[in-house]
């Protein structure tokens, strides 16, 4: 497996411990339909919380949640919508990210929530 896809298995690893953390229930990882693949979704509440996880090992080229782009948000609100639908959930859903930063040993942790909407 190429080093990239360690650092975005890792991430995702971090990120589902770090949301567990925070009382949301994990309910997939790695949704896929058609073209696209939702990371994590999580339920806390009536909220369905859909989270993009970017990690990145360095901001030099931006930072982590500037790699959201807006094709892979269509993706993912095609995905999310059939998500709900064939599991007939009636709740509010919530696009979120996390970013993690994993610099040499230093390590950090930004949950943005309501990241971005659907449109």
């Amino acid at each position: 497996m190429a080093t990239h896809n360690d650092l975005g298995t890792k991430g995702e690893e971090l990120a589902v411990n770090y949301l567990a953390t925070k009382g949301y229930e994990i309910l997939e990882r790695n949704y896929r339909f058609q073209k696209a693949e939702v990371d994590i979704i999580t339920r806390k509440e009536n909220v369905l919380a859909v989270i993009e996880v970017k990690t990145r090992t360095s901001a030099d080229f931006g930072n982590p949640e500037d790699f959201v782009k807006p094709k892979q948000i269509k993706l993912l609100v095609k995905a999310v919508d059939e998500y709900v639908t064939s599991n007939d959930l009636d709740v509010e859903v919530r696009f979120d990210i996390i970013a993690i930063l994993h610099d040499k040993d230093e390590m950090t942790i930004k949950h943005l929530e309501d990241a971005f909407y659907h449109f």
